[in-house]
C-alpha cells in the first residue's frame, strides 16, 4: 500500500484521539507514561503508514524506540542542504542499522537556486526565513501524508519547552503529534544510546547536545543551555517546527 492510498481521518476525528491519548497517558501528571508506553499507544490506534518520525539526526535514540515497536516506520530527515557531514554519516548508519524507512525531506528550491532568489547566505541575514524554507514548509509537506508524528523534543532543552505534552493536536499541521521522550534528560538520552548501541552523531562528544545546520550551529560550554548554540548571537531560538 502507497501513502497515496491511504484513506487519512478528519481532523475532528484526529484531536478527539489526541486529547483522549493525552488523558490515557496521563500527560503531565507524576505518573504519566513512559516512552515505550507511548509508542505502544500510537502502535495500537495506528498503522504503520499513518506514523512518521521526525529526526534531526543528533543520534537515533528516537527512531529505535519507535522501529521496536512499529518496524519499518517511516524517518523523515530535514534534509536542508546545510548539514554537518557528520549528520549525514548518522542519517546513513540509521539507515543502515535499524528496521526504519528513511525518507528524505527536501526544500522546493536547492541551496544555489535559494542563493540566486535570496542573495546568498540567508540564514545570516534572515535565518527566520531561511529555516520557513529549508525546514518547516518542506516538513509541513510530508506531514499531510501521515496521521501522527513522533518528534524528540523535551523538556529539559530549553525554557520554551517545559511543557511540552506527550500527545497533543497539532493544529498547523493537521495530525496528532507525539513526544514520547518529553520527560528524559539529555543524560537519560545518551543512557538510552549507550545501553542499546544505537548510533551518536559524533558531534555530540565535541561539544553540540543540539545540532542544526552547520552554519547556524555552534558548540556550548558546560552548564549552557543545551540549545544556546543554535543561532547563538541571534534573539532566535527556535527554527519553527515546534512553536
Amino acid at each position: 500500500m502507497t501513502l497515496s492510498t491511504i484513506n487519512l481521518r478528519d481532523a475532528d476525528e484526529l484531536r478527539t484521539l489526541a486529547e483522549r491519548g493525552a488523558r490515557e497517558l496521563r500527560s503531565g501528571q507524576p505518573d504519566e507514561a513512559g516512552p515505550a508506553e507511548v509508542v505502544a499507544w500510537v502502535a495500537a490506534n495506528f498503522g504503520l503508514r499513518q506514523a512518521a518520525v521526525a529526526c534531526s539526526m543528533a543520534d537515533a535514540a528516537l527512531p529505535h524506540l519507535v522501529a521496536a515497536q512499529i518496524p519499518g516506520v517511516d524517518v523523515l530527515f530535514l534534509d536542508t542542504g546545510y548539514h554537518f557531514l557528520e549528520t549525514t554519516f548518522t542519517r546513513d548508519e540509521v539507515a543502515r542499522t535499524l528496521d526504519v524507512r528513511i525518507v528524505d525531506v527536501k526544500p522546493e528550491q536547492t541551496v544555489r537556486e535559494q542563493d540566486a532568489t535570496y542573495g546568498a547566505n540567508l540564514f545570516d541575514r534572515d535565518p527566520a526565513l531561511c529555516c520557513a524554507r529549508r525546514k518547516v514548509a518542506p516538513l509541513q509537506r510530508a506531514l499531510g501524508d501521515y496521521e501522527v508524528w513522533f518528534t524528540g523534543v523535551r523538556r529539559d532543552e530549553a525554557p520554551t519547552r517545559i511543557g511540552t505534552p506527550l500527545v497533543t493536536w497539532d493544529e498547523r499541521n493537521g495530525l496528532v503529534k507525539v513526544n514520547p521522550v518529553a520527560a528524559w534528560s539529555f543524560d537519560d538520552l545518551t543512557a538510552y544510546a549507550a545501553k542499546h548501541d544505537v548510533v551518536v552523531n559524533p558531534l555530540i562528544e565535541s561539544g553540540y547536545p543540539s545540532i542544526g545546520c552547520a552554519p547556524c550551529t555552534r558548540p556550548v560550554a558546560p552548564g549552557e543551555d543545551p540549545r544556546s548554540g543554535r543561532w547563538a548571537g541571534t534573539a532566535k531560538t527556535e527554527c519553527g517546527l515546534h512553536e
